[in-house]
């Protein structure tokens, strides 16, 4: 199987939900199940449908973590330098609306466009790799081509 880059915080997160889900949310709806069984007829009992619902996606996203973790090659991006390659926090401006927005370049799981996790695979990912800064870049985006240049590169 085809490894997953992951940096050490992205790392982290998972084994912090991991440990979440295993050690609160599984308990929890283990006995969620169990008060709803009390309340009898169980074809008609929406609480029990609920909690087993709940309980088939905790149990989905367990083994989904794990077998994340279980491919993961974890890339320590404090000793990295030089252009811009997986791990990189990138700090662009927009050179049509001169907006700045920073973004680290992570793996598929990691990836948070809001809390500024760049997929490695994005189409603006893969158009940074190998820039450095000062360079510009083109990239088509589903709304049109954009224009960014890179203001600084840094490794943590």
């Amino acid at each position: 199987m085809e490894k997953i880059a992951l940096t050490r915080d992205g790392q982290a997160a998972l084994n912090a939900e991991l440990k979440h889900l295993k050690s609160e949310e599984r308990p929890a709806i283990i006995r969620a199940i169990s008060e709803a069984r009390e309340h009898g007829d169980l074809s008609e009992n929406a609480e029990y449908h609920s909690a087993k619902e709940k309980q088939s996606f905790i149990e989905g996203r367990i083994k989904e973590i794990e077998g994340i973790l279980s491919l993961a090659d974890v890339i320590d991006t404090s000793k990295l330098s030089g252009s811009i390659k997986f791990g990189a926090h990138v700090t662009l401006v927009d050179e049509d609306t001169d907006d700045e927005k920073t973004y680290q370049i992570v793996g598929e799981p990691e990836a948070n466009l809001e809390a500024g996790k760049l997929n490695i695979k994005s189409p603006l990912a893969r158009a940074l790799i190998g820039k450095e800064e000062g360079d510009s870049v083109e990239v088509r985006t589903p709304g049109g081509e954009k224009s960014y240049e890179i203001l600084s590169v840094v490794y943590r």
